[in-house]
Order: C-alpha cells, then structure tokens, then sequence
C-alpha cells in the first residue's frame, strides 16, 4: 500500500493503460504554463492527434477517458473517431492546478518565482504558484485510472488521455515510487504515450514517452 493506492495483491488479468498526452497548443510552444486553463490545440496539435489516434487505434482499446480540458477532450476525439468508443470525460484527470504559475512563461516563472521553481525541482513538496501539490493530483488521477481499469475485461486495454504532469504524478502512484522519485519520470512529448502493464506484483512501466522519434518536451512538466 503506498499513499492510499493498493498496487500488491491484484491478480495479474494482463490489462493495460495507455497514459496518452493531448497534441500541441500554442502556450505549450509558447513555453507557458498552462495548468488547468482550457487552451485549444493548435492545428499542429490536431495533426498530431490523428497520427498518434491511427497507431494507437491498432491496439484495439477496450475504453477511452479523459480530462475535460479541451486539449485532451479534443485529443480524446480523434481515437474515438476511429474505434467508435465514447468517452468518459472526468475532471480528475485535468492538469495540476498552479494558481499564479498559469499564464506565466518559463522564464517568468523562473524571474518572479525562482526559488519555489528550485525548491520543486529538488523534489519537495511545492504548491507551485499556491496550487495544487503533486501528491493532491495523484489523490484524484489515480483513482480514476484504477477504477475504469477495473471494468476491462482480462487482457484489455484502456486509453487515458490527459496531461504531462498529471501523468507523471499518476504513473509515480501506481508503480509505487515515493513522491520525491516522481521527477525521474521524464516528460512527455506532445501526443505521446506510456504504457502500464498490470502483473501479479501490480502495474509495471512497459514503456514511456513512446510514439515518436525524440522530440522537445514543452509543456508544465518540462
């Protein structure tokens, strides 16, 4: 048991999740920071999204959920478009909230905010412009990825279509790492994925930022 989610003692039913992050948006080449803002992709974006939704359509996902904003609702579409499943919209999946962080570039950030930036680099915990805590996030992602990987049948797969930070964090909650790890997961390119694969000890990372060649990561959780 680690903070509150219970990844020991499930039967290994060879269910996977697929942590999708939404395409493009113009404060994400921007370098600014977004947060729970509800930014529109860039047509790059859309371009993006269909690509990713072709291959990731020919693993015959089982669901589909996804955060609100409509950068990832957006994102979410195209894979529905293509295999006909709905979507299940949740607000628990949005970005982490970081009050007056959002709208600011890197650079500002790091000029009017510059030690709460080191201080959350370093790993503590930081309520990041008086948001929300990383840990806070992980509280309401995580269970929302457990409890629609629990209505897969055995050997499916669910999509979650959400973002950088807010994966990151989850990923962190379900394999188990303490907080202070959490930064070791690297970014996620814009429309790319990680791969969570459920065995007999609990969920493993079969792959992570996965869908591309290497690209800049750009986005909050740069």
């Amino acid at each position: 048991m680690t903070d509150g989610i219970d990844t020991a003692g499930r039967k290994g039913r060879g269910r996977r999740v697929i942590l999708w992050r939404h395409g493009q948006t113009s404060w994400n080449v921007e370098r600014r920071f977004q947060g729970t803002t509800d930014v529109e992709l860039t047509e790059t974006g859309v371009g993006q999204a269909r690509r990713a939704a072709r291959l990731l359509a020919s693993l015959q996902p089982d669901a589909i959920v996804a955060s609100d904003l409509r950068r990832a609702a957006n994102t979410a579409a195209e894979l529905a478009a293509l295999t006909g499943l709905e979507i299940s919209h949740d607000e628990g999946l949005r970005e982490t909230y970081a009050g007056v962080w959002q709208g600011l570039t890197h650079d500002e950030i790091i000029a009017r905010h510059g030690d709460e930036y080191a201080a959350w680099k370093r790993g503590e915990p930081i309520r990041r412009g008086g948001g929300e805590l990383e840990t806070e996030v992980a509280d309401r992602a995580a269970p929302v990825v457990l409890r629609h990987a629990d209505k897969l049948p055995e050997n499916g797969t669910l999509v979650v279509v959400s973002h950088g930070g807010t994966i990151r964090t989850t990923i962190g909650r379900l394999l188990g790492l303490e907080p202070h790890h959490w930064e070791g997961l690297g970014g996620l390119s814009n429309c790319c994925w990680s791969v969570l694969g459920e065995g007999a000890r609990g969920w493993r990372l079969l792959e992570h930022n996965a869908g591309t060649l290497p690209e800049p990561v750009l986005g909050d959780d740069d």
